[in-house]
């Protein structure tokens, strides 16, 4: 094993065993802070719109249940939480996953939801640069794309967070009685197909 493949398997075990983000969402009427390990951006956003996404795959055993509250203006993912079960390579990439994005806009989450996904069709070529940057710690499943049966572990909690996100974008533009599926296409092109189901290769 090289000295890059060493790494990569340590960042992945120890995402898995740290679980960041791992909790619930605190309800809004609570008035506190959420019930997570996870970032958020502040107090304000206890008044954002809320959703949440279940993915399972059958395969591994892999679920999570995975929540967002979005920034009042729906621009942001302002806390994210979850909680589920499965192998180590699904529960780091959730943990890193939860780490890139909490915090962040929606387009930035588009962005990685993109290179991830290129990164798991790729069969094990090599990644580009600017997607290794941007991916951070995630970019240590690289390896995992050489396993067809280990990428529905490494993309679960992806295929969760676009969700979620899309239901509270869904929520925001009910809320405002304005269109909200600019966003929400922009983080998940093929969402429509892939709805409470495990993710495709």
């Amino acid at each position: 094993m090289s000295e890059l493949d060493e790494l990569y398997q340590q960042i992945i075990l120890d995402a898995a065993r740290e679980r960041h983000g791992e909790g619930e969402l605190a309800p809004v009427e609570a008035g506190a802070g959420p019930a997570t390990a996870g970032r958020a951006a502040g107090a304000g956003a206890l008044s954002g719109p809320r959703g949440e996404s279940t993915q399972v795959n059958p395969m591994c055993g892999d679920e999570v249940t995975l929540e967002v509250r979005l920034s009042p203006d729906g621009e942001k993912i302002a806390e994210l939480a979850w909680q589920g079960q499965g192998c180590s390579i699904s529960q780091a990439s959730i943990s890193i996953m939860n780490d890139l994005v909490a915090g962040q806009s929606i387009e930035h989450l588009a962005t990685l939801y993109s290179y991830f996904r290129e990164m798991m069709d790729s069969r094990g070529a090599e990644l580009p640069e600017a997607a290794a940057d941007a991916l951070e710690d995630a970019a240590a499943f690289h390896g995992v794309a050489r396993f067809p049966m280990r990428i529905k572990c490494a993309l679960l909690g992806w295929m969760a967070v676009r969700e979620a996100t899309d239901e509270a974008l869904c929520h925001l533009g009910n809320s405002d009685g304005q269109e909200s599926g600019s966003a929400a296409d922009d983080a998940a092109e093929d969402t429509s197909q892939n709805t409470k189901e495990t993710p495709e290769q």
